[in-house]
Formats: structure tokens, C-alpha cells, sequence
């Protein structure tokens, strides 16, 4: 899942002067807002992450992503395309259980590591935002397996996801909110998938030009029983909180992670920078 919460959109506020929003880093919560027609965000950075938990192969450890990518370009004044992922991952054995996917494991010491999964996205702004009316979009996104299962942090499965997304400006105050639905391939019974519902909330507070405190819920509550919900598709949850700070283009943030299930982790932090620029001219 990828990588975008605003005060104005970076964008849209620095290269063309008009107020917007578009969802940045640290935060994963997606805005309706779209960065503008014929721009391209380029987002790097790193994530760290204590004791998570695999539940297919069975391990838990200490994970490193570094960097993490993302690709976002602005097809028209309503949409964009966006393409993440991450070229390395490292994760450190700290404990291995029996788990369904166990037996694929091919790891030699104490650690582990290999690519991450890639997702392809594509959000639409269906209705601008106005005094009085909240903006709305939605998001389609679909994860490729990218990830090895004999690292142990893959899974092997395509995934798809479709969210609505709203959100609204209050004085300094941006709001936004997504709720959707996961459809997870099973690793273990190639011929079935999961589902999940996914929702999320986040706040982005500007303190002062260029710098803004911001704050996230981001969960899924598997819509299976518990008997028969299959591996990857289990209740996930995190809380981000963060800071983020603007110089014409560019934008540094860096944030704390800390897992609300026993499968997240008990604690991470992430960093990274962004990057706008007029890349394209759309007809």
C-alpha cells in the first residue's frame, strides 16, 4: 500500500499558485485532491519498522525499506496515475514459528532480504471542493507480487483495492478520510481471496509558512470469520504522526509508526523527500 495529506497542494500551491491538496508523506492516507495536469511527484525515503509480525511465513523481526518509491503523474486536471513500491527490504530475524508458508522459506542466518511488491493506482477527483461541500474522489489500486514468499516478507499474491476518498480545509486544518475494500489473493488456496474493509483518517495542521504537524489513523478489518480468514488478509492497524516541511519544490518529512495489532509493529519511524515538477503538457 502508498504513498500522499496537504495544507495546499504542493503541487498546485508551487507551481501553478493555486490552493489545493494533494496526500504527501509521511502519511498514507489518500486526498481526493489530484496534483495537477502535466506534473510529476517523485517521493523517496526509508522505513523502519521493530518486531512485525509475518503471519505466512511465520517470523518476526525487524524490518528495513529503503528507499521506498513513489511515482505520481498528473494525466489531466482530475486524475493521476501513481506507482509504488521499493528496491530493498531487510529484515532481521528476531523469533520463527510454524506458520502456513514456512516450508517455502530460503534464509541462511538470522536475516533476510529482497524487493518489495509494487502498486499501480489510479485516483480521480470526482467532485471539487466548495464552501460548504467536502471534495470527493476514488482510488483504484492493485498490488502486483513483486516480493519473494522464500524471503519470508512476500506473500506472492495480486491484490486489488477501490476507496472512496473525502476530504475538507478548515482554517490551517486539512481532513481527510478514505473507506473501501480489499480484495486479497490467499496464498495458501490459490482459487480464493479475502476480503477486507479498509478506512482511514488523517489531519495535517499548518503551524507556520511551510511546516505542518500532521496525524493518522490507517486500519483493515478482515470481513472473513476467524476460523476461515486466509493468511495476509488478517486486522491490521497503524497510528503516524509527523511532521513535514516545504522549500519551494521540495518537501522533508519524517514520522513515528506504532502497530495497533499484534501483526504491526510495536514501533517505526519513517523519513523521506518530495519532489515536484512540470514534466508534461496535457492536450
Amino acid at each position: 500500500m502508498k504513498t500522499r495529506v496537504p495544507f495546499l497542494a504542493l503541487a498546485t500551491l508551487l507551481l501553478s499558485g493555486v490552493a489545493a491538496s494533494a496526500q504527501q508523506r509521511p502519511l498514507v492516507t489518500e486526498d481526493p485532491e489530484t496534483i495537477g495536469a502535466g506534473l510529476i511527484l517523485i517521493e523517496a525515503g526509508f522505513d523502519s519498522q521493530r518486531e512485525i509480525f509475518f503471519p505466512g511465513s511465520g517470523i518476526t523481526g525487524d524490518l528495513l525499506r529503503m528507499p521506498t518509491l513513489g511515482v505520481s503523474f498528473g494525466v489531466g486536471s482530475i486524475a493521476e496515475i501513481q506507482v509504488d513500491g521499493g528496491i530493498f527490504n531487510r529484515l532481521n530475524v528476531n523469533e520463527r514459528q510454524p506458520a502456513p508458508l514456512a516450508y517455502r522459506l530460503d534464509i541462511t542466518g538470522d536475516s533476510t532480504s529482497g524487493l518489495e511488491d509494487l502498486t499501480v493506482g489510479t485516483k480521480i477527483r470526482l467532485v471539487p471542493e466548495a464552501p460548504g461541500r467536502a471534495a470527493v474522489g476514488v482510488r483504484f489500486a492493485t498490488k502486483l507480487p513483486f516480493a519473494s514468499s522464500e524471503n519470508g516478507v512476500g506473500l506472492g499474491t495480486t491484490d486489488f483495492f477501490a476507496s472512496l476518498l473525502i476530504g475538507k480545509t478548515v482554517q490551517s486544518i486539512r481532513i481527510v478520510g478514505n473507506g473501501g475494500i480489499g480484495i486479497l489473493g490467499d496464498p495458501v488456496n490459490g482459487d480464493k481471496t479475502g476480503q477486507v474493509l479498509t478506512y482511514g483518517v488523517s489531519v495535517a495542521r499548518a503551524v507556520q509558512q511551510g511546516l505542518e504537524v500532521v496525524g493518522e489513523l490507517d486500519a483493515r478489518w478482515s470481513m472473513e470469520d476467524d476460523e476461515n480468514t486466509p493468511v495476509g488478509s488478517e486486522n491490521r492497524g497503524a497510528v503516524r504522526f509527523g511532521g513535514r516541511f516545504t522549500k519551494a519544490t521540495v518537501r522533508i518529512d519524517g514520522g513515528v509508526i506504532i502497530g495497533l495489532s499484534s501483526r504491526d509493529p510495536s514501533f517505526g519511524f519513517t523519513g523521506g523527500v518530495t519532489w515536484v515538477f512540470r514534466g508534461f503538457k496535457v492536450p
